[in-house]
């Protein structure tokens, strides 16, 4: 079944997904997240009220109750589950995919990410050996509205940041639920209207294509700072006012100033294993540990729980808070950015000399690789430097890092695309090209 990835079900709605195999899972969710309710939410893709459809048939076919939140953002519905004690949540979106694709994202008890490791992979097994008998008592679907209650919680965090010159690009996806109402009228909004078609662009924040209208905005508009948001609203990138792009693990280091600086906090961060050095570097100033872990909600956030972490993020925009259940919200990272950028444009600093302050590193960026071989291209480039230069550290828990003096690179096979996905940070621009050359020479003899 192509649409089960390791964090969650989601592929081309009408070819990997269909209402046949959505009302399949819904039916064999409760039983193995142990559920007797289950909160669902929904983005505005066009396919999302046919699966909702399928998946809450399938859920009180079971015997369960359904909680239909309506539309939301998949941060609320993490919020949802934890603030009101759900056995078991999904949320119906695709994220940041194109406007031809669904999906299912899941949580336990407690707001526990569930992927294929710890629960999808049984739905799966299920689905493959059984067929649904109805139960004698059938579910019921009632009503939640969650949005009243999730605003007060996200408005905790709102500061008077009036003097800041901001520019928000919505994406046409579900941060349009409450942007205005946390931002104000003063900002420069794009794309805000909820549309599932994504006319404006896809959905993606990542894509340089797609951050071409807010880096546009942000110039035009003479911004401070421009924000862009995915699909769902679980992630957050953000642009400084000369136009350019934030690699958004740095602001996992630049959210230190709220939680060590301002409420005196003290604790752990969790980074991804793709994380600039720049960060825990920078963080060193508030004497904080951080912990290196896997990519993926399904492992940061359950990793920031182990450790009872502050906060955490990952090169992807997704940023994990402890009051937060542990989970991970785009508007809640964008409420605390920009209280700590207006900090710093009271004390006369703007945006890119605060960033500049953080990263110190030349950085390749992420670099994909189609390949068949990827655990042989892993391998032959891990292979190499253990001969050749030795590394400080090594770490093999998602794809392999190997740390250096100077420099170090992540190389990992993609969870969700056919990708070999490769990162390298050096002090130096000659450092960094001399070495990506022969890592690069390494893995073009497996294409």
């Amino acid at each position: 079944m192509t649409a089960f990835k390791a964090y969650d079900i989601r592929g081309v709605w009408g070819t990997d997904l269909n209402p046949d195999l959505v009302y399949k899972i819904g039916y064999f969710l409760p039983g193995v997240l142990n559920a007797t309710s289950v909160l669902i939410g929904q983005d505005v893709r066009l396919s999302s009220n046919e699966m909702f459809d399928a998946l809450t048939d399938g859920i009180t076919d079971a015997g369960a109750d359904v909680v239909d939140a309506g539309l939301a953002t998949t941060p609320m519905i993490y919020w949802g589950t934890g603030k009101f004690d759900f056995d078991a949540s999904v949320m119906i979106t695709a994220s940041h995919n194109h406007k031809f694709y669904n999906g299912l994202k899941f949580s336990g008890k407690n707001v526990l990410p569930v992927g294929y490791d710890n629960g999808l992979n049984q739905i799966e097994a299920l689905i493959r050996e059984n067929e649904p008998i109805l139960k004698k008592q059938k579910g019921k679907i009632e009503s939640i509205d969650l949005n009243s209650n999730y605003l007060n919680f996200l408005k905790d965090y709102q500061t008077d940041f009036s003097n800041l010159n901001v520019s928000i690009d919505i994406s046409n996806g579900m941060a349009g639920l409450f942007a205005k109402q946390l931002f104000g009228e003063k900002v420069l909004y794009l794309n805000c209207e909820l549309d599932g078609n994504f006319p404006a662009h896809e959905p993606n924040p990542l894509e340089p294509e797609n951050q071409e209208q807010i880096k546009k905005a942000v110039l035009e508009n003479k911004s401070d700072i421009g924000l862009i948001f995915d699909g769902d609203a679980d992630r957050v990138m953000f642009i400084d006012e000369k136009g350019r792009f934030i690699s958004p693990d740095l602001i996992i280091a630049l959210l230190g100033h709220y939680f060590f600086e301002e409420r005196k906090e003290s604790g752990k961060v969790v980074q991804d294993i793709r994380t600039s050095k720049a960060v825990a570097d920078y963080l060193g100033q508030f004497n904080v540990d951080v912990e290196t872990w896997r990519v993926g909600r399904a492992y940061g956030a359950t990793k920031l729980k182990e450790v009872d972490g502050i906060y955490g993020g990952e090169l992807a925009g997704h940023y994990y808070f402890r009051d937060f259940y542990y989970s991970d919200s785009g508007l809640l990272a964008a409420l605390i950015v920009l209280r700590i950028v207006n900090d710093f444009h009271k004390q006369g600093k703007v945006f890119s000399e605060v960033m500049s302050d953080i990263s110190t590193y030349a950085n390749t960026g992420e670099v994909n690789f189609k390949l068949d071989q990827k655990q042989q291209a892993m391998d032959a480039v891990k292979a190499y430097f253990e001969a050749n230069e030795p590394p400080d550290r090594f770490l093999d828990f998602d794809g392999y890092r190997l740390d250096f003096e100077d420099w170090w690179f992540n190389i990992r096979p993609s969870n969700t695309e056919p990708y070999l996905r490769f990162l390298a940070e050096a002090k130096s621009q000659k450092l960094l090209d001399a070495k990506t050359k022969i890592i690069f020479e390494l893995i073009s003899e497996f294409k």
